[in-house]
């Protein structure tokens, strides 16, 4: 079970954020065309599934090593100095995660101490702002795996993942 949930939390995630919004708005459009009528808590899901989408995303993104870089460098390399300079790579990006976690995490608490709530919904805005919390937790556990991934490579010798390619 632990296996099928690291391979697809974030799919399951995004999926269920992605269906969320999209219902969402097609409700809502519809409630405007057919009854001149919307609700401020419909667009209030969609934002905060949108914002949940973009932070989870992320996360899958890292254990892919999905994210935009330039890599032309990399063809260039042998795979020992590939493997160190993603192990570089994933090390600065766990070092920007950790103080994300630190900051955004202090936001959810001042939220917390206040009680703010949504302006449509009146939920709790706890629950909005942990998406960059979690999202920047997830990946932290990304970055620690690839990290792993990365090391053994280099200590048995073999290609670093380098994520699928799009383009070949």
């Amino acid at each position: 079970m632990l296996q099928a949930l690291d391979k697809n939390a974030e799919r399951w995630a995004l999926l269920v954020f992605y269906v969320m919004l999209v219902v969402t708005m097609a409700v809502e459009v519809l409630r405007r065309e057919l009854f001149s009528y919307s609700s401020i808590w419909g667009e209030e899901i969609v934002r905060y599934s949108f914002i949940y989408l973009a932070w989870i995303g992320a996360a899958a993104a890292v254990k892919e090593r999905g994210h935009i870089r330039i890599d032309v460098i990399m063809h260039y390399l042998p795979p020992r100095a590939k493997a160190l300079l993603y192990v570089f790579g994933d090390m600065v990006m766990a070092a920007v995660a950790l103080v994300a976690v630190y900051w955004s995490w202090e936001t959810v608490m001042v939220s917390a101490k206040f009680g703010s709530v949504s302006h449509g919904l009146r939920v709790s805005m706890i629950w909005f702002l942990l998406a960059v919390p979690i999202g920047f937790g997830l990946m932290l556990l990304r970055l620690v795996q690839s990290f792993l991934r990365d090391l053994r490579a280099l200590r048995d010798g073999t290609p670093v993942y380098e994520g699928d390619k799009l383009f070949d």
